[in-house]
């Protein structure tokens, strides 16, 4: 295949998608041909089509229709062709105004996912810091009866995890101040992961210049030092609504028990902390049937270098990568920017 039939085929898939990004429905050669003004007949960018179609990347839902993309075709379109032009200024300002600076930690996981939704159009979700990822500020065992302790761990942002641990020695409250002390001390400005290795490291290193106090200090924490339950904030989920083609019953029921359960969506933002940028699911490559006619733009969210977890948009198929990718981006910025003055 000669360079200028490869180029013809991009042209005429980015035509296809950027015309059923706005009507749904499928797309023919003519429309494509006048409106997207080719330098060949209709009969040529059908052909074209067909050509596409048998390579992966469109589809005809039946004879007389015009094609759709399939997901293959939009993958090959944002991995090769899609061109992502950053936020202007002034998106920027609006994006960042929307935003309330002085709230708790939990009502500013809400209020982005808030003003994400209102300025893609789509369902956004948040997930909550990863616990294990947040800043170590403080800990703190509250004696609760005999065997039975109350760990307390607190991070600058205000993250607070709780958990409820039993232990072979009856522990008085003072002791385990000084456990709490101690360890505040020894693993403060960490992050729970790296307060984990610390404590192995101790242990290992230093086992026998430990006394006991300090000793079943460390091996309580080893052990106990918690991981954490994310929770995730959705806004807009009636805006799936929209789409002619997620209203079908059974897959609408599907979508609304996928947003009430949460669990799928925080695997799948969880799926965002381990990578760089922004990723995109598409349909089935999330790996979950409920929302397999759905796409996920995602970005981790950082702060200080830590990437404590992930927000996004959810949407159809069809939605307008080329402007929602660097929404995202920005957002997943401002969010690291605001937990970090919470930090502050």
């Amino acid at each position: 295949m000669v360079k200028s039939d490869i180029q013809r085929q991009r042209k005429v898939l980015q035509a296809v998608i950027q015309e059923y990004i706005t009507t749904a429905e499928p797309v023919g050669s003519r429309r494509v041909c006048h409106k997207y003004s080719f330098d060949v007949s209709p009969a040529t960018v059908r052909n074209i089509m067909a050509d596409m179609e048998e390579m992966g990347f469109l589809f005809q839902p039946h004879a007389s229709a015009g094609r759709i993309p399939t997901e293959s075709g939009w993958r090959f379109y944002i991995d090769s062709i899609l061109e992502v032009t950053p936020l202007s200024e002034t998106e920027k300002a609006l994006v960042a105004g929307s935003l309330k600076r002085k709230l708790p930690a939990g009502e500013v996981l809400k209020d982005t996912s808030r003003a994400l939704s209102s300025f893609s159009g789509h369902t956004a979700i948040v997930s909550a810091p990863r616990f294990t990822q947040a800043v170590f500020k403080h800990v703190e065992f509250i004696r609760l009866r005999k065997g039975i302790v109350l760990v307390i761990c607190v991070s600058p942002a205000g993250i607070v995890q709780n958990k409820i641990i039993e232990v072979e020695e009856n522990l008085d409250q003072a002791r385990l101040d000084r456990l709490s002390h101690y360890l505040t001390e020894l693993l403060s400005e960490m992050t729970i992961e790296e307060a984990k290795k610390k404590i192995l490291r101790e242990m290992q290193a230093e086992k026998d210049l430990f006394n006991r106090l300090l000793s079943s200090a460390l091996e309580m924490s080893e052990k106990n030092l918690p991981d954490g339950e994310e929770a995730v904030y959705i806004e807009g989920k009636t805006n799936i609504l929209r789409y002619p083609e997620l209203c079908e019953i059974d897959k609408m029921k599907a979508i609304f028990e996928t947003f009430e359960e949460k669990g799928i969506l925080i695997k799948l933002l969880d799926k965002c902390i381990t990578a760089q940028g922004v990723q995109i699911f598409i349909g089935s490559e999330s790996k979950y049937n409920a929302i397999e006619g759905c796409s996920i733009v995602a970005s981790p969210y950082v702060t200080g270098g830590n990437v404590l977890g992930a927000l996004g948009v959810i949407g159809p198929m069809r939605m307008n990568y080329a402007r929602l990718i660097p929404l995202v981006r920005y957002t997943a910025d401002l969010l690291g920017e605001l937990i970090k003055e919470h930090s502050g």
